[in-house]
């Protein structure tokens, strides 16, 4: 059965459009592998208990995820300019099932965080899918193409919670990364299978790469205050809900299974965010990036009122604000992908990868930041963190020159 039609299968651009199938493998493929990331923080009370880790202890399980996501954007992202992408994504989605089972069988508490950062190495993967879905689009389709693997992404990034959340109620934590790593080396196969060559664009050398991630960076005041802002909300989004399930079982008595359906809350703000596009091709996304910071802002702050409430009301407000918050987060991150889309065409997966560096460097400091400060001063302290850094990457928009709309 053919899943691609007939294709350019030594070059990087196809004669027609791909199958159904095919973009749907490269949706579900993003966001298996980003979900690898998130799928600790429902369960860091459990984790934690299994191996008699504090608080602050078991936040360096995500911390270290996101740090080696980090640098495996910075260090690993740009091979797919330089070699097959359809190799990368094989060897990486493979490496990728290997970590997962590490994880799921440590022994020790050092090893989990060992296996914790090699995860996040390995989980890029889903940064080769993306740009692998452009280039096997045609021109009429790129935009929907990459619109849908996003979405596979994005619902990754917010399933991986509740999944991991109800399986470890009722299976262990350890299943979670034993499922997780069987259906990553699934897909792995299939992507073997299905997806042609993939010509490299480039045949600049390895340290010229990074050397022009340095001078993207050094150019463009554009990318850098993109990068900047979308950090500053990373820090925010990674303090709430790496200490979310802690917070919850200490104050609320709740298991990891509801810790993990508040990511349905999310996920509901989320998915709305495709409308940020359309607010982009009409206002600009300069004005996208500002209203989706200020509601990250307002949706952190409303949770100061939470001691004025009743324990419903309470986390009826706590979910309400995840919705927005998401929302906001989103919307800006959609926003800010078109403003450095702008900027140099021909860098597109460079730029892309300094961008998420910084959002991942966000990410990893917000949760060893917030498991710190849910230990020293409880919720309250974590809500200041995230409005402050929310405040932070919204004052880097308002000051912020118009951006850009984008161009072809």
């Amino acid at each position: 059965m053919t899943l691609i039609s007939p294709a350019n299968h030594t070059g990087t651009t196809p004669a027609h459009a791909l199958s159904a199938k095919v973009v749907f493998l490269l949706a579900t493929g993003a966001g298996l592998s980003v979900a690898s990331i998130y799928y600790s923080q429902p369960m860091l009370g459990i984790m934690g208990d299994d191996f008699h880790a504090g608080v602050s202890d078991a936040g360096w399980v995500p911390t270290l995820t996101q740090a080696g996501y980090a640098l495996g954007i910075l260090l690993l992202a740009p091979l797919g300019d330089r070699h097959d992408r359809r190799q990368i994504i094989r060897i990486k989605g493979m490496l990728l099932a290997v970590t997962l089972l590490f994880c799921g069988f440590s022994s020790s508490f050092p090893l989990l965080l060992l296996s914790s950062l090699a995860i996040g190495l390995a989980a890029t993967v889903a940064q080769d899918i993306i740009p692998a879905a452009a280039t096997l689009a045609t021109d009429a389709n790129r935009g929907k193409t990459v619109g849908t693997v996003m979405t596979g992404l994005l619902a990754g990034i917010l399933l991986s919670r509740v999944f991991s959340g109800v399986v470890a109620e009722y299976f262990g934590w350890r299943s979670v990364y034993l499922l997780a790593a069987a259906a990553v080396l699934a897909i792995s196969f299939a992507f073997g299978a299905v997806l042609p060559r993939l010509k490299p664009n480039t045949d600049l050398s390895y340290p010229a790469l990074l050397r022009s991630l340095g001078q993207l960076w050094a150019d463009y005041p554009e990318l850098r205050r993109a990068a900047l802002a979308q950090g500053l909300l990373s820090i925010a989004f990674s303090a709430f809900w790496s200490t979310l399930a802690v917070m919850l079982a200490e104050r609320y008595q709740l298991g990891s299974a509801v810790a993990g359906a508040f990511g349905l809350a999310g996920a509901a703000g989320a998915l709305a965010a495709p409308l940020a596009g359309m607010l982009a091709d009409r206002h600009g996304p300069d004005y996208v990036t500002k209203i989706g910071a200020a509601m990250v802002v307002v949706s952190f702050a409303l949770m100061f009122l939470l001691p004025l409430l009743s324990l419903p009301a309470q986390l009826a407000l706590i979910a309400l604000s995840a919705v927005g918050f998401d929302l906001g987060i989103q919307a800006t991150l959609v926003a800010h992908q078109t403003i450095i889309y702008a900027i140099n065409p021909a860098a597109r997966s460079r730029l892309n990868a300094i961008m998420f560096t910084l959002v991942f460097i966000g990410m990893a400091g917000g949760a060893a930041l917030g498991s710190k400060i849910l230990e020293a001063a409880g919720w309250p302290g974590v809500v200041t963190l995230a409005t402050l850094a929310a405040a932070g990457g919204l004052a880097m928009r308002l000051f912020a020159k118009t951006a850009p709309r984008v161009t072809a």
